[in-house]
């Protein structure tokens, strides 16, 4: 067991990191203010995962309650979420029951902005079953639903109340999605761990082969660089937007396909190896270093090059990301391999990037 605590003086809590935790209730009893909770998941990890989880809980007396959603970044509409509400209120969910985010990245942010909103705030906990979501996305607080107009432009800064990342979900993630999570952790490496970002150089052949002791220390220490960065600055007023290295670029990606065409993490991956190239347009980083940050992300399985959705489309995409800032589009850029800084860019700049790392139209 592995164990990561976020030390936020209104809501602390844990981070529990091992294999089998999901039958593991012992955790999530003491933190529920009444014995009744309702499980939201999604179509794809229900058959999975669910019935361990409600059979562990109702052996304990706890009355479980399942919303089974619909699979998939599109679904991360008010539509979806409106499924939430309908299965709460049906049930005459109460105040002291907890929702449990049983799910990658868009059943988390789901639940918790749910959570966040239900008769003004209800407990939650999250269970995440992809490796972007132990890494990323179940951890901070950050809850969301997505707008044609732009990714994660609707939610709330909410804090579940534990996080337990059970290892034994990865082994039935497919490849692609297994992949999206290692963009993340690569993430971690680039914004200020060097040392990190040289481990992951080393293992990430192994990481690939999914080793568990590899897999463990990539998590905890994930978890340990985004709690850190968390306890700082929870609202992302400066130092947390950090965490966003490759998001600017990325969310235009993921917008301009069509949720759901590439997953968050290879747009993040794409958009990461764009802020690398507007770095080094910059005379920040090193041809060198350039090409180590775009090797570790193709062993990775992730892609290096982004689609070619024009640059005047890029760059109006952009202009709705949520870290616009008095109409100046802001954007994570490296000083340094192992080094970031929020910054801006000229549009020839921008263009520069995109066409060294665009496909060809």
């Amino acid at each position: 067991m592995r164990l990561v605590k976020l030390d936020l003086d209104h809501a602390p809590y844990d981070i529990l990191i091992a294999r089998d935790l999901l039958t593991q209730v012992q955790h999530i009893l003491p933190l529920l203010p009444q014995k009744r909770v309702a499980i939201v998941t999604n179509e794809t990890v229900a058959p999975l995962y669910l019935p361990q989880l409600q059979v562990a809980l109702e052996a304990n007396g706890v009355q479980v309650q399942a919303i089974v959603l619909p699979d998939g970044e599109k679904y991360k509409t008010w539509e979806t979420l409106n499924l939430i509400f309908d299965g709460l209120l049906g049930a005459r969910a109460e105040r002291k029951t907890t929702l449990i985010a049983l799910g990658g990245g868009v059943i988390g942010d789901m639940t918790g902005f749910a959570a966040a909103v239900y008769q003004r705030g209800v407990p939650f906990i999250q269970i995440p079953t992809t490796l972007l979501a132990q890494v990323d996305s179940s951890v901070g607080g950050k809850t969301a639903i997505n707008h044609p107009l732009g990714k994660n432009m609707i939610g709330s800064f909410y804090q579940p109340k534990l996080v337990l990342a059970d290892l034994s979900t990865l082994d039935t993630l497919p490849p692609r999605e297994f992949s999206a999570g290692l963009a993340e952790i690569i993430k971690y490496g680039l914004i200020d761990d060097l040392a990190f970002f040289e481990w992951l150089e080393a293992n990430i052949d192994v990481l690939m082969a999914r080793d568990t002791d590899a897999l463990a220390h990539a998590v905890e220490h994930s978890c340990q660089n985004k709690a850190r960065i968390v306890a700082a600055d929870e609202k992302e007023h400066g130092q947390r937007a950090l965490l966003n290295l490759g998001h600017t670029f990325g969310h235009a990606i993921e917008a301009g396909l069509g949720y759901g065409a590439w997953l968050h993490g290879e747009a993040v991956a794409a958009g990461m190896v764009l802020a690398a190239l507007a770095s080094k347009e910059l005379g920040q980083i090193s041809a060198t270093d350039l090409e180590r940050i775009t090797a570790l992300i193709a062993k990775a399985g992730l892609p290096t090059v982004s689609p070619a959705l024009g640059a005047e489309r890029y760059l109006d995409l952009m202009a709705q990301d949520k870290k616009v800032d008095a109409g100046k589009i802001k954007f994570i850029l490296m000083r340094r391999l192992g080094e970031s800084y929020i910054g801006e860019l000229t549009v020839p700049v921008i263009q520069a990037a995109l066409t060294a790392g665009c496909a060809a139209a």
